[in-house]
């Protein structure tokens, strides 16, 4: 392959081996602490707060794609250990919140792998009394086996020898409680908490943050949704979130302040990556019959494509991101199909994207393949170039794409070159074929952002594209998750694609689409990547 390679000079970094911090300063609320962190550099500040205190903060790092960020934990007074982290190693802007479990002298550290320049402010202190009390509705009491832990209860059963037993049989069997019927499940997701004021359900099969009730009497909090067979998704569980005295979307936001993994989930979303703790993770609810996924662990025999990164500068774009280049295992003699995928550290990490590449070459499920990963630029240019942008479209025909035919022989026949992405990364997906058929003759798009529009445009402002247009010798593989309805009134993403599906096989285009039983959520794209790319790559 031509051309210089540039490793990844950031690492997986353990706070507890890094130097001894230097002496911590003071932080007050309005106050940014800006400096440059030297590689394996810690640095501490005080924050004194009252028990129960919300706090919201922005730590700001580099732009470069190849260099990790430092991370930030949350230290309880007097200890070294982390209560919890507040930032894992990455790169950008990250808001922050948390709520002080007790009064004291709390830390925020910063740690870094590499060196790097970093900004640490605190935004916002609000103290318990000034968080206003909410009014939840109660959940309906559906599940069969609450029904009749309720009635044990109200018919005299000893209350805390009933909870034990409860509590016991749901340590034995983990949460979230499944209960099956002929049309699905039942789901109880449930919180444990004598002296606990709320818990929201962040994820799962509601997009609206809904409280979970307290059975009354009991350390109980449950919220019970019926699911369709198949469901696979991730959720988490904020307790004690403040309510604060402001517009619905910061009082929405503060449910971050306090979302974790939920405890009595045996199954972690990110069980393998050390860097997280229960507040940067989530927890898996998945079916016994949901799809199977056989494509997404490495096989034993299979020949193991190579990936290379690359820092990329755009002339046409005036930013910097990472690309990275897989290659086959097998390389045929004649050039090689293309698949281009956006949010591509999300498909190099999140979704085992090479891995499955190599598994579905090696049965001929597809041909020996090229992937190019194209990565987000920095701070908030993926909001600004991934939803339908003719300048990154451009940048990525024009320049990316010469780059990588520089670094392997690739086909130029569109119908063998696939660009694909999840959510505004589907869109992206179907807007550069719109633009560049001659190009992109597959589109490969996971819960595609259809309902997205410019500033004062109708909403699916792409579908009319498509609709008013002569049709493009471009191929569709769609798909979306039934937890992505939207609230009533708005167009979601469920909605949205299977209009985008409709208009499409109404102009003639060639269309698989698929509706599973998921949320907007990586752990359903990872699963169902390899059926897109056997409908558009398949021999």
């Amino acid at each position: 392959m031509a051309g210089r390679e540039i490793g990844r000079r950031g690492m997986l970094v353990m706070p507890w081996l890094l130097p001894a911090a230097a002496e911590a300063a003071s932080l007050t609320v309005g106050e940014t602490a800006t400096l440059r962190l030297e590689a394996g550099e810690r640095r501490e500040w005080l924050l004194p707060l009252e028990a129960g205190d919300y706090v919201a903060g922005l730590l700001t790092r580099g732009t470069d794609p190849l260099v990790e960020g430092p991370g930030l934990e949350l230290l309880a007074p007097g200890a070294d250990a982390p209560l919890r982290r507040l930032a894992i190693p990455g790169g950008g802007p990250l808001p922050f919140q948390f709520v002080a479990p007790a009064a004291g002298a709390f830390r925020l550290r910063l740690f870094a792998g590499a060196a790097a320049e970093v900004g640490l402010g605190i935004t916002r202190i609000l103290p318990r009394a000034q968080q206003v009390a909410p009014d939840p509705a109660a959940a309906p009491l559906d599940s069969p086996r609450l029904q009749a832990l309720r009635q044990a209860l109200r018919d005299g059963a000893d209350a805390p020898a009933e909870m034990t037993r409860f509590w016991a049989e749901i340590t034995r069997q983990g949460a979230p409680l499944i209960e099956k019927r002929p049309d699905g499940a039942l789901v109880s997701f449930l919180w444990r908490g004598a002296t606990t004021r709320n818990v929201r359900l962040i994820g799962g099969p509601s997009r609206d943050l809904p409280p979970l009730a307290r059975m009354p009497g009991t350390d109980l909090w449950f919220l019970t949704a019926a699911v369709p067979p198949g469901t696979r998704l991730t959720y988490q569980l904020a307790p004690d979130v403040p309510e604060l005295p402001d517009d619905a979307e910061a009082r929405q936001m503060a449910v971050f302040a306090t979302a974790q993994a939920d405890p009595l989930n045996p199954r972690p979303w990110w069980p393998a990556d050390p860097r997280r703790d229960r507040y940067t993770s989530s927890s898996v609810l998945e079916l016994e019959d949901a799809p199977a996924s056989p494509w997404l662990a490495r096989r034993p025999g299979v020949a193991e494509g190579q990936v290379w990164r690359r820092r990329f500068t755009s002339p046409t774009l005036g930013n910097t991101r990472l690309l990275a280049l897989y290659s086959p295992g097998v390389t045929p003699a004649t050039p090689l199909p293309l698949l281009v995928m956006f949010d591509g550290d999300a498909y190099l990490d999140i979704v085992p994207t090479p891995t499955i590449l190599d598994n579905l070459i090696a049965a001929g499920e597809i041909p020996p393949v090229a992937a190019l990963f194209v990565g987000n630029g920095p701070g908030d240019a993926r909001d600004r170039e991934l939803p339908p942008n003719p300048r990154f479209a451009a940048a990525l025909v024009q320049e990316m794409l010469p780059w990588a035919r520089a670094q392997l022989r690739l086909t130029e026949d569109p119908s063998q070159i696939v660009v694909g992405g999840a959510s505004y990364g589907g869109i992206a997906a179907a807007f550069a074929a719109f633009r560049h058929p001659e190009v992109f003759g597959n589109v490969l798009s996971q819960s595609g952002s259809f309902g997205w529009s410019p500033e004062g445009a109708p909403p699916e402002w792409l579908i009319e594209q498509y609709a008013s247009s002569a049709r493009l010798p471009v191929r569709f593989y769609l798909e979306a998750g039934s937890f992505e309805r939207g609230r009533p009134g708005r167009v979601s993403l469920f909605d949205s694609n299977r209009h985008m599906a409709m208009v499409l096989r109404a102009r003639g285009y060639g269309v698989t689409h698929r509706e599973w039983s998921t949320g907007h959520d990586y752990i359903a794209w990872r699963s169902s990547l390899a059926e897109g790319l056997q409908a558009l790559f398949r021999p």
